[in-house]
């Protein structure tokens, strides 16, 4: 029992690790997009990866902060945000709104499915659990794009975003209330979530808009 719980505790490290990792990303090429100088690429990279994880351990009253407690993270992302400055420079890499979409999207589907599992812990109600995925998954993009003089692409790009999100959530809580195995409901939750959005940035499936 204790073995599972520690691959299971282990696999959910690894899933937030790689949002973070997916995020930082993202608002590296965002901030380099606006051509900020070397901080203020990294300040939007630590914002997009750690922003919507920080909102979601105050609203769960969690601390110390996912990133107190696993440090190494700051370090990692410091590191990444010099080393992709670096590469973009060194290859003329020019980033471009539809290149961030793809970290974006994969962020969104891995930090959802963190939200969602810290609130089932804590045995939340289930619409509660999927909100917190929603939360995490959408706030640090959110901090990104307001930082960078934006409108959220979660607010404007009618495209699927939160509703991505959302529905990854729900795959989460059903697998969750079934007793299928940890892993499963992770991996389920990223491939719904991120997939979802990735076929909206295909297919340019559209929500409705306001229209005057």
């Amino acid at each position: 029992m204790q073995s599972v719980q520690f691959w299971g505790e282990t696999l959910r490290l690894l899933v937030e690790l790689a949002a973070t990792v997916a995020f930082a990303l993202s608002g590296v090429m965002e901030g380099a997009r606006k051509r900020l100088d070397a901080v203020g690429v990294c300040v939007v990279g630590f914002l997009a990866a750690f922003g919507g994880g920080t909102l979601r351990d105050l609203l769960l009253d969690q601390r110390p902060f996912f990133w107190v407690r696993h440090v190494e993270m700051l370090w990692g992302v410091l590191a990444l945000c010099v080393l992709a400055m670096v590469f973009m420079r060194g290859r003329h890499f020019a980033p471009t709104a539809k290149a961030m979409q793809w970290p974006d999207a994969l962020g969104l589907g891995l930090f959802a499915a963190t939200g969602v599992h810290q609130a089932l812990v804590l045995e939340l109600p289930a619409v509660v659990a999927v909100l917190m995925g929603l939360i995490t998954g959408v706030f640090g993009g959110v901090l990104r794009d307001v930082v960078c003089n934006e409108i959220p692409t979660a607010f404007h790009d009618h495209r699927p975003y939160a509703v991505c999100a959302f529905a990854g959530g729900w795959v989460y809580v059903a697998l969750w209330h079934l007793q299928a195995p940890g892993w499963v409901a992770l991996v389920a939750c990223v491939g719904v979530t991120a997939g979802m959005r990735g076929l909206a940035l295909w297919r340019n499936w559209q929500l409705p808009a306001w229209r005057h």
